[in-house]
């Protein structure tokens, strides 16, 4: 295991942020980014998160026997405990330093990864939140989105973000749900945010979203897996809050070391990364 992971290639090389993306990310609240990795190395990382998610994946019913939220995607969240070649992955410095440059801060923390596969007729993502699940006193989130094969249309399962909402902070405290779709899509269509969202995308390429950008996506009606690689960042320096849900409470179990509120979040389980 351990020479197989040498063998890698080794992400931890700064790229760097323009001043304009910068300002695009701060304005939208989402951005992308192209060619983070050279086809070699998606060559090499693909073929390893592929293998950890389906070793790991829990989820055994066929798709019609799922809820709305079990039909959008397969997730398979922190591989980097479990698997030292994902680690590698995860841990990249330079996807950290993105994340840092786009935050405008000094330094992140991991709050966690997702593998999300969507299936071959899986269904959509309802409008969402991502922030709404996490117990943090910062709004200095993000989230990178990065395609470990090629997008080639946006009915594959394409972000579709809602420009300029993270600027609402928590709108609802809806978890993706149906009645997060409904809810959102109400307030998306009156506060007439627009619709932002990639034609294409190449594996290894990357979206980034604030975690309070509204944002969603379709369903995948190609034949192919939708495979998607995601990182959580927050700013050094959040502290953990107090759960206002049962969702937040289990994250703060799951994903932050069940420290207690007014804590600093710098649990073993959220390393800095640069």
């Amino acid at each position: 295991m351990e020479a197989k992971t040498i063998d890698l290639p080794i992400l931890d090389d700064l790229k760097p942020v323009s001043p304009e993306q910068v300002s695009e990310f701060q304005r939208n609240g989402h951005i992308i980014t192209y060619d983070l990795l050279s086809k070699e190395e998606v060559r090499a990382f693909q073929k390893v998160i592929s293998k950890a998610a389906d070793e790991f994946n829990q989820e055994k019913r066929q798709l019609s026997e799922r809820d709305t939220y079990g039909k959008a995607f397969l997730q398979i969240m922190n591989l980097w405990r479990v698997n030292e070649q994902v680690k590698r992955f995860v841990l990249a410095k330079r996807f950290a330093g993105i994340a840092a440059s786009l935050l405008g801060v000094d330094n992140v923390r991991l709050y966690h990864d997702q593998a999300l596969f969507k299936e071959p007729g899986g269904g959509p993502t309802p409008w969402h939140q991502d922030q709404n699940y996490w117990p943090l006193d910062t709004k200095n989130t993000i989230t990178m989105w990065m395609p470990m094969v090629d997008i080639p249309h946006p009915d594959m399962g394409m972000l579709t973000f809602a420009s300029g909402s993270h600027l609402q902070g928590n709108v609802f405290d809806y978890v993706i749900s149906d009645e997060s779709e409904d809810a959102f899509e109400q307030y998306v269509r009156e506060k007439r945010f627009p619709l932002v969202k990639p034609s294409a995308m190449k594996a290894g390429d990357a979206t980034w979203h604030n975690g309070f950008t509204i944002h969603h996506a379709p369903g995948n009606n190609s034949t192919d897996m939708r495979e998607v690689m995601t990182i959580i960042y927050y700013a050094d320096g959040a502290r953990i809050t107090t759960p206002q849900h049962a969702y937040q409470e289990n994250d703060l179990k799951q994903w932050l070391g069940s420290k207690e509120p007014g804590t600093l979040a710098d649990s073993e389980m959220n390393p800095l990364l640069l």
